[in-house]
């Protein structure tokens, strides 16, 4: 068998509360699966990916705007990704691997409809009309993990229908 191209970190739970009510389980899951898990992932692929490779994690829009009360230990493990891609960005360079963050922002899933009561609460945040498609989030990991985009490297590129604007 050959040797990885790409890694693709993509998992995350989120727990929405006041950092004092939260129980200290809910901010170590959030630090283990949204931060630790992607440090383990990528320690657990370097020796496997080749020189030119690619990494990419799926981060969220609410590293840089949490717009509603109780995100701000989620925020803050988000946040922690992006510093990881930037320094790593800078640690791998010399071998020609990219790392990259993508930082959706409300996106369609089995937790979140297309339409209905949770994608319109998610609508007076928005730019454009509607939520995100997951093949949306695909498309750009899809042209980061390409020869493209080989000369972007420790970027966050978010992907939000103007959450962020």
């Amino acid at each position: 068998m050959g040797g990885l191209d790409v890694l693709v970190s993509n998992a995350g739970v989120a727990a929405v509360g006041a950092l004092d009510e939260l129980a200290p389980e809910q901010i170590d899951r959030m630090i283990d699966v949204n931060v630790r898990g992607v440090v383990h992932a990528v320690r657990a692929a370097l020796p496997h990916l080749g020189d030119g490779g690619r990494i990419i994690t799926i981060g969220s829009v609410n590293a840089e705007r949490i717009p509603f009360a109780g995100g701000a230990a989620y925020g803050m493990t988000k946040a922690a990704i992006a510093g990881l891609v930037r320094g790593l960005a800078r640690d791998l360079g010399p071998r020609g691997i990219t790392v990259n963050n993508i930082q959706p922002g409300p996106t369609a899933n089995d937790r979140m409809a297309e339409d209905g009561p949770p994608a319109e609460a998610m609508l007076k945040w928005l730019a454009l009309p509607r939520i995100g498609s997951p093949l949306e989030i695909a498309a750009l990991v899809s042209y980061l993990a390409g020869p493209e985009a080989a000369f972007i490297t420790g970027a966050s590129l978010t992907i939000d229908g103007g959450f962020t604007a």
